[in-house]
């Protein structure tokens, strides 16, 4: 079995800034530059080992801060590690942040469109799966209105719809089910459980930990940037939750 996502001591590196740090060139020049210039570094992420297997579901969990959604930016190429490698292998459906490429006046159709082609997909294969995607985001009335006459809720569907749809052979998630009514959230589990039963192979990050438990394989806590644990769910978790009932955390990372 192989193994599409390799990673291999990876970190990430993030400078933090002055709170009081000149807001414009002419506040810098009366007060000086020396502000404008970074107060200090900081790792995000250090030294993180892991292999995902083909078809396997892991999720990520750990506080505020803990570096989980730098983890799943790195993986899906949004920016590159300051040390370490990740390889990864095959196509990448990312639920980063959902509707992130959407054009407000553009209208459904034609977000979806441009949406497609940018998640990998030729101009026939978009237009093959039209229908699927409008009719699973329950858009059929809305999909020749400007998308800015859509509520977030709206943008929310439509934009995990055309994801699912591009036939990713990774998925990653990133919290975006903790938007939605209650039953398409269960729709949008419905069919992450169905991908992964086609192979593919999945990263959902939420601190929702019932959800991981009941959808993951494994699961990768992150400690402050670093891995605290990493096996099966529930294992995993349960050392995660009495963590979160015996200490107080009080360390400082980048989420």
């Amino acid at each position: 079995m192989g193994a599409p996502i390799v990673i291999e001591n990876v970190g990430k590196r993030f400078r933090r800034y002055h709170a009081d740090a000149p807001a414009t060139i002419h506040e810098a020049l009366l007060r000086g530059f020396r502000k404008l210039l970074p107060a200090e570094q900081f790792w995000g992420l250090r030294e993180v080992n892991l292999r995902i297997l083909h078809g396997r579901a892991v999720g990520v969990i750990g506080r505020n801060g803990a570096g989980k959604s730098t983890l799943l930016r790195l993986i899906g190429g949004v920016g590159r590690p300051d040390e370490g490698v990740i390889q990864i292998e095959g196509r990448v459906g990312g639920l980063l942040n959902l509707g992130a490429g959407f054009h407000p006046e553009l209208t459904g159709r034609e977000n979806v469109l441009v949406n497609g082609a940018v998640g990998g997909l030729a101009r026939q294969e978009v237009a093959d799966r039209f229908d699927a995607i409008v009719g699973f985001a329950e858009l059929e009335e809305f999909i020749d209105s400007p998308l800015r006459c859509y509520s977030s809720g709206m943008q929310m569907r439509l934009g995990f719809s055309i994801a699912i749809h591009s036939a990713p052979g990774i998925l990653l998630i990133d919290e975006v089910l903790a938007v939605g009514d209650i039953g398409f959230q269960q729709k949008c589990l419905e069919r992450i459980r169905q991908l992964k039963a086609e192979g593919c192979t999945i990263i959902l990050v939420s601190h929702d930990t019932g959800m991981v438990e009941s959808l993951c394989d494994e699961t990768l806590w992150l400690r402050a940037g670093r891995v605290a644990a990493y096996g099966p769910s529930e294992s995993v978790i349960s050392q995660y939750l009495l963590e979160a009932d015996t200490k107080s955390w009080s360390y400082t990372s980048a989420d």
